[in-house]
């Protein structure tokens, strides 16, 4: 496993998206904390998470205590893992999603984390979404008065553009550490915010990384004898010395796979290749 860093975290370049564990489709219980113990087995130290990762009304933050228990029964040592959270997001239980970035639900939203993953402080927390009726500016406020309590250690930022990283940047100084927008073959929108976060020396934790693989991913992987998957977060990795790829899985041989991609070195033939 390669490492990378977020803020002054060293942490493996490829971690755990745990949303589809919580989400519709999810996995029964067992196999899900199985598959968190197979990423750590693998080598992975980030999991990321929101509150909203959930299926049905009335069970905010099912991802959250999923990965508590599973950090409390695994039998390797956790102490390295850094866990990844996010609030501002909602889901009422129909499949949609909302958005509420108002100081006063993030705060009461870092505060249910922080019972349910059961630390002092949280690890990172990230912003998940601006909302479009409250000021970018009381939003990320909010997150700061939260570092500044103490009740979370490194903060970043979610679905957002250059610009308001930028500002983000002003209201948090150092304690903005990572920007996690959608990146994958299929979208490449952000290719922007990507440049900015590697100019900033700011993490880039691309979320849905494997949408969109085929043709010469398929290429490249059957020339290496790996999955497409894991050539496209390998793909990911060469990008930037920011990217830290997180991955979804529900089962423990794909996350296997996938934290595999960290040792694939793709030549410059490869890359030339694909997007």
């Amino acid at each position: 496993m390669r490492y990378r860093s977020i803020g002054d975290v060293e942490v493996s370049a490829i971690g755990l998206g745990a949303m589809p564990l919580s989400i519709e489709g999810r996995p029964d219980s067992g196999r899900a904390i199985a598959t968190i113990h197979a990423a750590l087995d693998a080598g992975v130290t980030l999991i990321d998470t929101a509150d909203s990762y959930h299926w049905y009304a009335g069970e905010t933050g099912h991802n959250e205590v999923l990965i508590a228990d599973a950090l409390a029964t695994y039998g390797g040592g956790s102490d390295a893992v850094l866990v990844a959270t996010k609030g501002g997001r909602g889901r009422p239980g129909d499949g949609s999603w909302t958005v509420t970035g108002t100081p006063a639900h993030l705060k009461n939203a870092c505060e249910g984390s922080l019972k349910r993953l059961g630390v002092d402080a949280i690890g990172l927390y990230q912003l998940h979404k601006p909302d479009e009726h409250v000021p970018w500016a009381e939003s990320v406020g909010a997150i700061k008065e939260l570092a500044d309590e103490g009740k979370i250690r490194l903060a970043g930022v979610s679905n957002v553009s250059s610009a308001q990283i930028l500002e983000a940047r002003e209201i948090l100084g150092e304690k903005l550490v990572s920007v996690q927008n959608e990146h994958s073959p299929a979208q490449l929108a952000h290719e922007p915010e990507l440049a900015l976060c590697t100019e900033l020396g700011l993490a880039y934790l691309p979320w849905g990384p494997l949408s969109g693989i085929g043709g010469e991913f398929l290429a490249v992987a059957e020339a290496h004898g790996v999955s497409p998957q894991r050539v496209c977060l390998a793909w990911l990795l060469a990008k930037s010395p920011s990217m830290i790829a997180i991955p979804g899985s529900t089962r423990p041989a794909t996350i296997r796979d996938s934290a595999a991609a960290a040792d694939l070195v793709l030549t410059a033939e490869d890359l030339a290749r694909l997007p």
